[in-house]
C-alpha cells in the first residue's frame, strides 16, 4: 500500500482545505520545498501535489513552489500533480520539469477528448482525478455536481489507456472522518487499473482497512490532514502497511 503525503499549494504555501472550500484553509508551512523533503525523509515513495489556486483558475499558478519541490526531490520518488491543467502543452511543462504523472480532473469530466489526447500523446504518466458526492462526479473544485456516476465515467476513462484514477469522497476531505472505503472498493473492483483512495483518512485503523483491501486493486492513499495534525504518524503508517501487506 502505497501512502502518499499531499502538499496543497496556495498562494505559495503549503495548505490544507475542508472540503475543498478555499476560504477555509490552514496553512502548515511557507516552504513546500522543506515540507516536500520532511515527506521523503519520513520514507513517502511518492508526492501528491495540487495546486489549489490553479484549480480555481484553470491554469497554473503555483508553478514556481512545484518547481521548487521538484529540485528538492531531484528524482528521489515520483511526483504527481493535478489543478488547472487544462491543455497538452502544460502536461508536455511540467513532464519536461521532472513531474512523473500529471493528475486531470475537472478538464476529464468537461472535455473527454482532451483526456484521450493526453492519454495518447503521454502514456504511462496521466491519472484521472474523480471527485464525488454521493457516487456523483464534481468538478471546478468540488464547486459544481454532476449527474455523472463515477462508476460508469472511470470505466468509460479507463478505456483510454489510462495510469490510474485518484477517488475522493469530497463530503469527508479534510474532515477526518475516515476513508469511504465501501465506494473505493466497489470502484476498484469495477477497474483494471489501480485505484488510489482519498479523503477523510484520520488514523492507523484506515491504513489498515485499506490494506485488507489492497488486492481488490486500491493501490494506494492520498494522506493530507491527518499527518499534517499528527492524527498520524506518517512514517509509523507506512511502516505498518508495508508489514500488513508482506
Amino acid at each position: 500500500m502505497l501512502l502518499i503525503p499531499a502538499i496543497d499549494l496556495k498562494d505559495g504555501k503549503c495548505v490544507r482545505l475542508q472540503q475543498g472550500d478555499m476560504s477555509v484553509s490552514t496553512t502548515f508551512g511557507d516552504d513546500p520545498a522543506a515540507m516536500a523533503r520532511r515527506w521523503l525523509d519520513a520514507g513517502a515513495r511518492r508526492l501528491h501535489l495540487v495546486d489549489l489556486n490553479g484549480a480555481f483558475a484553470g491554469k497554473p499558478v503555483n508553478e514556481g513552489a512545484i518547481k521548487a519541490i521538484l529540485r528538492e526531490v531531484n528524482d528521489e520518488i515520483p511526483v504527481q500533480l493535478g489543478g488547472g491543467i487544462r491543455d497538452l502543452d502544460t502536461i508536455e511543462r511540467y513532464l519536461d520539469a521532472g513531474i512523473s504523472y500529471i493528475i486531470i480532473g475537472t478538464a476529464a469530466v468537461k472535455n473527454p477528448g482532451f483526456l484521450q489526447d493526453a492519454c495518447t500523446a503521454f502514456g504511462g504518466h496521466v491519472i484521472v482525478g474523480l471527485d464525488a458526492k454521493d457516487g456523483k462526479v464534481a468538478t471546478d473544485g468540488w464547486s459544481k455536481l454532476t449527474g455523472h456516476e463515477v462508476v460508469d465515467l472511470a470505466r468509460k476513462f479507463q478505456d483510454y489507456g489510462l495510469e490510474g484514477v485518484i477517488y475522493t469522497d469530497i463530503g469527508r476531505d479534510g474532515m477526518l472522518t475516515g476513508i469511504n472505503i465501501d465506494a473505493t472498493v466497489k470502484l476498484a473492483q469495477a477497474l483494471t487499473i489501480p485505484v488510489i483512495a482519498s479523503g477523510g483518512l484520520s488514523g492507523m485503523s484506515d491504513i489498515e482497512q485499506l490494506c485488507a483491501v489492497e488486492s481488490e486493486g486500491v493501490e494506494g492513499v492520498i494522506c493530507g490532514r491527518s499527518i499534517y495534525t499528527g492524527d498520524l504518524d506518517f512514517a509509523a503508517a507506512q511502516t505498518r502497511a508495508d508489514e500488513l501487506g508482506a
